[in-house]
């Protein structure tokens, strides 16, 4: 990313904003490991602990756009921090709500949807910053990067949970993944600044390398956020139902997978862990894997095939792996499977969050916020729709849902078209051009 004599604090940044990310996931998926005790001590059935989820992914829907407008108006590194001791705040809510009380689920629900409110500023904050310090050619790496947190925190998260399970019951999950990320919001506000004009570590070089690879602003002032520009884009929308599509399919893992692996393959809490673990580190090489993809892709052939056409082959392959696994009757062999198709659906992961900093400028925090809304809501619907499903189709009915509403939400990809700007601008986004670039073979 830089050459020699330039400062890498953009670098040292994202890989922070990966650490965030990976707390966050860890912060909002150690409920599913826990789930399997917690459904013991409050005496509730899994479509009722469905419920809870699906309390935590409304919070985070419904203040998405919100926390877009927040990220722009005072900056990732406040908004963030502020986020990570909020989240911390209802992580420990979370183990200290007594299940004898009389209204236990209805106070787990609020818990979590407040828990949902914080964590809704992890993203459309990692936007705002990427939109403000990493030029357009590097973006794909950089969320590439960022996003590999979701599989990392995911993939710790069966381990590190029902080992602490083990060792101090599951309120003490709760109490370590609050303790975390207190941790985590000391370090990015000591370290990160909103902009790297601000930061006194970044050298002329390094200052000089971003603002050559930004987009142009628009050439009139504008502050209110163009939202007749941004509810008419079919760029917006194609991004809104895809992510609906990829939320969806990631939350049957987020959610279910551990619970699956115990109750429909029958395996014990140290081998649910063990193999709980796979999806996740999947993903996480599929994310790293589709940054790097993007920017090549894009680099050659043009930014449409590097954010739109590699999203596409990832959600045909994605449905494609979830059938196949789905109905695989030996356990190992399906959770490597379904692995794939967890892998496979992060290839496509950094091209929604870069296509949101392509073409949405300085209402970059906005656009993806408005964005993830869709991812959400998915998310929420299979958090209780999945469960009803599994019990009276199957498991596999379950897993095709997904699969069915991803194949054809790449019909949405194929409408995006990432040099078509909110605000126009006379001069092209510099770094990578839309037409395929000639290559010497």
């Amino acid at each position: 990313m830089a050459a020699i004599g330039r400062s890498r604090v953009r670098v040292q940044l994202v890989f922070m904003l990966f650490v965030i990310s990976a707390i966050a996931f860890l912060d909002r998926t150690n409920i599913s490991v826990a789930g399997v005790q917690m459904r013991q001590d409050y005496g509730i059935d899994q479509i009722t602990l469905g419920w809870v989820f699906s309390a935590f992914l409304l919070g985070y829907a419904a203040f998405q756009v919100p926390a877009g407008w927040l990220a722009a108006r005072i900056g990732p590194r406040k908004l963030l921090t502020a986020a990570l001791v909020w989240w911390g705040i209802f992580s420990i809510a979370t183990a200290l709500v007594p299940p004898q009380a009389q209204h236990a689920v209805l106070m787990l629900v609020i818990v979590r949807f407040a828990l949902g409110i914080g964590e809704a500023a992890v993203y459309p904050s990692s936007n705002q910053f990427v939109s403000r310090w990493v030029p357009v050619q590097e973006r794909g790496r950089a969320n590439g990067l960022i996003f590999a947190g979701v599989g990392a925190g995911s993939g710790l998260t069966p381990p590190l949970i029902t080992a602490v399970i083990v060792f101090g019951g599951w309120h003490a999950a709760f109490y370590a993944c609050a303790a975390i990320g207190i941790v985590a919001a000391v370090v990015w506000y000591a370290i990160a600044r909103d902009r790297p004009q601000e930061h006194s570590r970044v050298n002329a070089a390094e200052l000089a390398h971003i603002e050559a690879g930004l987009p142009p602003e628009p050439s009139h002032e504008k502050v209110a956020v163009p939202w007749g520009a941004i509810l008419s884009s079919r760029n917006v929308w194609g991004l809104f139902l895809s992510y609906f599509a990829f939320g969806y399919v990631i939350w049957i893992f987020f959610s279910w997978f551990f619970i699956y692996l115990a109750e429909a393959r029958g395996l014990d809490l140290k081998s649910s862990a063990l193999f709980g673990m796979a999806p996740f580190l999947a993903m996480t090489i599929g994310c790293l894997s589709g940054g790097v993809l993007n920017d090549a892709i894009s680099r050659r052939l043009g930014l449409y095939w590097g954010r739109s056409g590699l999203a596409m082959v990832s959600f045909v392959l994605t449905g494609i792996f979830l059938l196949i696994g789905s109905q695989v009757s030996n356990a190992p062999l399906a959770v490597l499977t379904l692995a794939l198709g967890g892998g496979a659906m992060y290839l496509s992961q950094s091209s929604f969050w870069s296509v949101t900093a392509d073409i949405s400028g300085r209402h970059t925090g906005v656009v993806s916020g408005l964005m993830n809304v869709g991812c959400q809501i998915g998310g929420a619907l299979t958090a209780s729709l999945t469960p009803w499903i599994a019990a009276n189709y199957g498991w596999a009915a379950a897993f095709g849902t997904g699969a069915a509403l991803v194949i054809i939400a790449t019909i949405a990809w194929a409408l995006v078209d990432p040099t078509k700007l909110i605000e126009p601008v006379d001069t092209p986004a510099p770094g990578i051009s839309s037409e395929p670039v000639p290559v010497a073979l």
